[in-house]
């Protein structure tokens, strides 16, 4: 009985109306999308973590930059009174390189638009692809992520129709081998109402 329960309550989440999606013009090509994850009914994305590989300097480096996001969703009325203790986690497909990161909290409220860090394609050298991300809350105050420092920022998301950011998907390029990995490459944002 507990795995019928588990399995209808993902597919109730995995099915969850959104209202609009939320995208960026500077992520990049390579790898597949992932599994779109979305917040429980009734919650929204209140906080992040990042997956991020750590830089490493030397003659074989082969960096990755930021290999997942993990979205955290509380119900309105937890958002709205700062409390963060009862939460659920999303996230798409994640890279099984690097660590988590600590979760960053909206002051008040949800998620409600991003922007990433992203190196250009560096052709014979070592591409990273994406390496941090922003958001910004309700309330205009914004979270910077703990990724790395390669690449520029690109320009911002829309900002949401509705509550805030509900789910996410993601671009992630599959382990290369002997070649250049670049785990996640592009993100894409839900909203909800």
């Amino acid at each position: 009985m507990h795995l019928f329960l588990s399995v209808l309550l993902v597919i109730i989440t995995v099915n969850r109306f959104y209202r609009s999606w939320l995208t960026v013009s500077n992520g990049m090509w390579w790898g597949s999308w992932g599994f779109k994850d979305m917040c429980p009914s009734g919650t929204y994305a209140a906080g992040f973590s990042l997956k991020v590989d750590k830089p490493f300097y030397g003659v074989q480096n082969d960096n990755k930059g930021l290999t997942g996001i993990r979205l955290h969703c509380v119900s309105r009325l937890r958002a709205s009174l700062g409390l963060y203790d009862d939460y659920a986690s999303v996230q798409s497909e994640v890279a099984g390189w690097g660590q988590w990161t600590e979760i960053k909290w909206c002051p008040c409220c949800f998620l409600t638009a991003f922007q990433l860090r992203v190196e250009s394609f560096q052709g014979s050298g070592d591409d990273t692809a994406v390496n941090n991300i922003r958001f910004e809350c309700s309330g205009r105050s914004l979270l910077h992520g703990d990724g790395t420092s390669w690449g520029e920022w690109g320009g911002w998301s829309q900002t949401c129709q509705g509550k805030g950011i509900c789910g996410i998907k993601t671009l992630i390029e599959e382990p290369q081998g002997n070649g250049d990995d670049t785990a996640l490459n592009d993100v894409r944002m839900y909203c909800c109402d």
